[in-house]
């Protein structure tokens, strides 16, 4: 069968090119069945609906980032550092998707880049695997709380990825840097953000002024 040869990024691709075209609010179903190459039923086989094919690309950004993450993890690096290289490998991943992803955050309205990438959650889901990369824990009610901090900074970068059209990436990279020495100065921990002793657990982090998120 033909989807037996057509990936999930395949998939995803598609409707970001669709969506790219048309606009996601106009982009239905069978628009991103036919432009992968399957039919209306085969789609239906793997994907329920166009939600769930956009999770399913984040999904599969969030794979790609935590497998380079573990080919190039370095424990002699602060853990600003490395949330630094974990999210631009994120902006990386998803940076052939770009013109897509614009077009569905310019149809989710009001909404914006929120309602986009946290539906069902996924954006708090896909940063509390982006910390676990870095080395820092994500349990408890601090962890939820790095874990909402990410969140805002991610998102916050976002906003200028999207009009980022340099091709190093300078001005994402810029803003990231920024919005992470922001996140630093106001965060609820303070070593997760500074350089990790050999012979210090992540998991016992002290917590300094935790604003509410």
């Amino acid at each position: 069968m033909a989807q037996e040869t057509i990936a999930d990024s395949d998939i995803h691709a598609a409707a970001m090119r669709v969506a790219a075209g048309i606009g996601w609010r106009r982009t239905r179903l069978a628009d991103i069945a036919g432009e992968a190459g399957l039919t209306l039923a085969e789609l239906h086989e793997r994907y329920m609906s166009k939600d769930a094919v956009l999770d399913g690309l984040f999904r599969h950004v969030d794979r790609t980032v935590l497998e380079g993450a573990q080919k190039s993890a370095d424990e002699d690096t602060s853990y600003r550092d490395r949330l630094f290289d974990i999210l631009m490998r994120r902006f990386d991943a998803l940076n052939p998707h770009k013109d897509g992803i614009r077009a569905v955050v310019r149809d989710a309205g009001s909404g914006g880049v929120a309602e986009i990438l946290c539906g069902g959650c996924r954006l708090l889901r896909s940063m509390r695997w982006m910390l676990e990369a870095a080395g820092i824990s994500t349990a408890g009610w601090l962890g939820a709380l790095r874990v909402k901090g990410l969140a805002v900074v991610f998102a916050a970068t976002v906003q200028v990825w999207l009009r980022d059209d340099s091709e190093d990436m300078a001005k994402t990279m810029a803003a990231l840097d920024r919005n992470l020495k922001r996140a630093e100065q106001f965060a609820t921990m303070r070593s997760p953000f500074g350089r990790r002793r050999r012979d210090e657990d992540p998991g016992d982090l002290d917590v300094e002024a935790a604003p509410a998120t």
